[in-house]
């Protein structure tokens, strides 16, 4: 019983390192692939998750997971969660980390390169138009793929504060539109 749940320190030390390097390795998977694998799960989205999560779970734990290494192995993971998000507090680090929004829409045109460079089909437009209740493309001002995953629609009509798309290349498509509007604003200190 006392081997179950035990750990010696290399073991221990072996348990942090893989925990790390696996944790480090899905943050940059995640990084090359884009903000496309952080969106709404699709059914294969959900399965590959699960299959991640297997792989990272049984290699941080090696051959003979104990108590011991799962314990280590949770709270090696929420230690590197917490160190990552203080370094991400530095603009360099997060943008180093996580890729840049991406314009999918200026006015009622899909800009398809970005579409496709964000891994983002066509029909997952068109539902986010839908979910965001757009009716007619001229309703669109812009749609931007957030950092987060998440797709964000502007609709026309509305004045664009210059600062809000200021981390969005390709932005300056909006701008031209928005030059008649109130100029950029600050939000308070």
């Amino acid at each position: 019983m006392q081997e179950q749940l035990g750990i010696d320190g290399g073991t221990a030390a072996f348990v942090v390192l893989a925990t790390v390097a696996m944790y480090l390795t899905l943050v940059l998977c995640v990084r090359l692939v884009g903000q496309r694998s952080l969106a709404t799960m699709s059914s294969f989205d959900l399965g590959c998750a699960i299959a991640l999560g297997a792989v990272v779970g049984r290699t941080a734990l090696l051959l003979d997971p104990t108590l011991a290494t799962g314990v280590l192995a949770m709270v090696t993971l929420f230690a590197t969660q917490t160190v990552l998000a203080r370094l991400r507090q530095s603009r360099w680090v997060d943008r180093l980390m996580n890729r840049p929004p991406v314009l999918l829409m200026a006015g009622p045109t899909p800009l398809t390169d970005n579409l496709r460079a964000a891994h983002v089909a066509e029909d997952e437009l068109r539902q986010k138009l839908r979910l965001a209740g757009v009716r007619n493309l001229t309703e669109v001002r812009c749609v931007v793929l957030e950092r987060t995953g998440a797709v964000s629609v502007i609709r026309q009509g509305e004045p664009l504060d210059p600062w809000l798309f200021s981390d969005v290349p390709g932005a300056e498509r909006l701008r031209v539109a928005a030059q008649d509007e109130p100029g950029p604003r600050r939000p308070p200190s």
